[in-house]
């Protein structure tokens, strides 16, 4: 059975009130989770395709290699469980899974979870065409509210998908509420699978993030374009440009859009008018990358044991099993 999806409403509130407090702050900030309208996961689909965005190809690579290893992890008996995916997108690697676990005739329910409704619908769609028989539950929510009623409606075994380094979004303070937040959802056994973008050559990150063909700039600066359109703002998205830089002594790379000229916003559904200096900057996004002690004490700090973990070949990116304890 498949659920039915939210509907769309005209302006997101979470969108207004992050505008309302970020454009506020010094530095100005607004998060990168608003960069998924339906043009924001369009560009996204494009530079998981840019040859120096690896983060894609690394795990696609790690799934398909190992997607025998990961079903004997997911059923350790024969009892059904529940492939909940935190983010789903367009489920481009979690395919790999689907399809192998539907070939395998493997008795699970896949409950894809996102805030793009545009991107779950798609989703849900093509998962119906390609496996008319695989039970689908998709929501159109906030990840813990879908959790929250996955859980009440059945005491399945969940394994929790969270691919893509999206973990890496998080500051370290984010990172840890995040996981015992899913920690108090989940049961114990349940396992949640984890992509962590792993420390490597500077060089190698900066390029994911500078694309030569402009994908992550466009990417970027389409935050402003989606606050004009839903907020009734003014942004000169010319009058805006992308930068990106990464630190190897923290293992962060941050994303600005950096003002180039001093100029005055006006966001007319806010009634608001935010001033900006010339070089002025809006931090938009952290992604952080981990070395293995920090992943396993992220593990042991929030209730969860590593049961298991799986590199590419170039050690580039790793997905990593956490065991709810």
């Amino acid at each position: 059975m498949v659920e039915p999806l939210a509907t769309r409403n005209e302006v997101d509130p979470a969108l207004i009130e992050e505008v309302r407090t970020g454009l506020l702050k010094t530095p100005k900030r607004l998060s990168s989770r608003y960069f998924y309208d339906a043009e924001g996961s369009r560009i996204f689909q494009a530079i998981m395709h840019a040859p120096e965005y690896y983060l894609t190809r690394s795990e696609y690579e790690i799934l398909d290699t190992y997607k025998t290893n990961l079903l004997d992890l997911f059923t350790p008996d024969s009892r059904p469980f529940e492939l909940v995916e935190l983010g789903a997108g367009d489920g481009l690697k979690t395919k790999i899974l689907l399809s192998f676990f539907d070939q395998q005739r493997v008795n699970f329910t896949y409950a894809p979870i996102d805030i793009s409704l545009d991107a779950l619908e798609g989703l849900a769609a093509d998962v119906r065409q390609q496996w008319p028989r695989l039970r689908l539950n998709a929501r159109h929510d906030d990840y813990f509210n879908a959790l929250e009623q996955l859980s009440a409606e059945t005491n399945s075994r969940k394994v929790v998908l969270f691919l893509g380094s999206n973990v890496g979004n998080f500051t370290p303070e984010e990172a840890i509420t995040f996981y015992q937040q899913l920690h108090d959802r989940l049961q114990p056994g349940d396992l949640v699978l984890t992509g962590f973008d792993l420390q490597k050559h500077p060089a190698v990150i900066h390029a994911a993030y500078n694309d030569r063909q402009g994908l992550t700039r466009a990417f970027n600066l389409n935050l402003l374009r989606r606050i004009n359109r839903e907020l009734d703002a003014n942004f000169d998205l010319a009058a805006f440009d992308h930068y990106e830089v990464y630190n190897p002594e923290t293992g962060e790379a941050r994303s600005y859009l950096v003002s180039q000229k001093a100029q005055m916003v006006e966001i007319k559904e806010l009634e608001m008018s935010v001033p900006f200096d010339y070089g002025e900057i809006i931090h938009t996004e952290i992604s952080r990358k981990f070395t293995w002690p920090q992943i396993e004490q992220l593990a042991q700090t929030t209730g969860f044991s590593v049961t298991g973990w799986f590199t590419d070949c170039k050690s580039y990116f790793a997905d990593v099993i956490f065991c709810r304890s």
